[in-house]
């Protein structure tokens, strides 16, 4: 199977990788010429900081992400996956995983970012700072528009199980295509009270998939779930409450308690 994530604002600094070498990017022989092209409108808006903290809305605290943006492509790398910090990573852990469901989340989890498009947990990227709906002045179109364009015609992004598990935002950037396709499903996380009524979870909806993806990878299942019958029947024997809603939704039911 195939998971989705939605990427974080906050990054981990640092890193010990080389800069970031575009043709190693997932699905690079499509999607280089849309990267190239956003990280060169970044860099050109990072040359004035006081311009790109007013356009990124950045505070004085957060001054320090123009210098990320401005040094994309001479910036120590590290993977995608543990890149990332925040709530939704935090859950995750990735780096307290032994070295097997590591592997599992670096072949089977894939990550949607502003900056690079769709990238696999294991691609070596910068800190930066590109939110799905920020302005870029040397970008013609928005950046979902872009983005969407760019990638209309990803077939191996799509084939076989996948749970989408990112933010709306992020969702519209690479939009699952229409007409017949393999088991997509958008992934919903709701918490049910002891009245039986159900509504959906802010802050805790990130640590829950978080957590949800960290047990697919240290169980196996990234590799050996292959429908989503099995994903379902997976689920119970994991501590996880994970029903069918729609045709093509998933919902995640959190005990009120969390």
């Amino acid at each position: 199977m195939r998971v989705l994530l939605p990427p974080s604002e906050t990054k981990r600094d640092g890193g010990d990788g080389h800069p970031v070498d575009l043709s190693s990017l997932l699905c690079a022989d499509r999607l280089t010429d849309t990267r190239q092209r956003i990280v060169t409108a970044v860099g050109h808006l990072a040359k004035n900081a006081a311009t790109c903290m007013a356009t990124l809305r950045l505070g004085p605290k957060l001054a320090f992400e123009v210098e990320r943006n401005r040094t994309l492509l001479t910036s120590p790398t590290l993977p995608a996956i543990d890149r990332y910090t925040g709530v939704l990573f935090d859950g995750l852990s990735t780096l307290t995983l032994d070295s097997r469901a590591r592997g599992d989340l670096m072949a089977h989890v894939v990550i949607q970012s502003a900056l690079w498009g769709p990238i696999a947990a294991g691609d070596q990227i910068p800190a930066y700072r590109l939110s799905h709906n920020s302005r870029l002045p040397k970008l013609p179109a928005s950046l979902t528009s872009t983005w969407s364009r760019a990638t209309a015609a990803l077939p191996e992004l799509w084939s076989g199980l996948v749970l989408d598990a990112r933010s709306e935002g992020y969702v519209d950037l690479t939009p699952a295509p229409d007409g017949p396709r393999s088991e997509v499903y958008f992934l919903r996380v709701v918490t049910r009270d002891a009245g039986g009524n159900m509504r959906a979870l802010n802050h805790f909806n990130k640590k829950a998939k978080g957590e949800l993806v960290r047990s697919l990878a240290e169980s196996g299942a990234l590799r050996e779930v292959t429908t989503v019958d099995a994903l379902l029947a997976w689920a119970p024997s994991h501590g996880w409450e994970l029903e069918r809603s729609a045709e093509s939704e998933l919902t995640l039911v959190i005990p009120a308690a969390l």
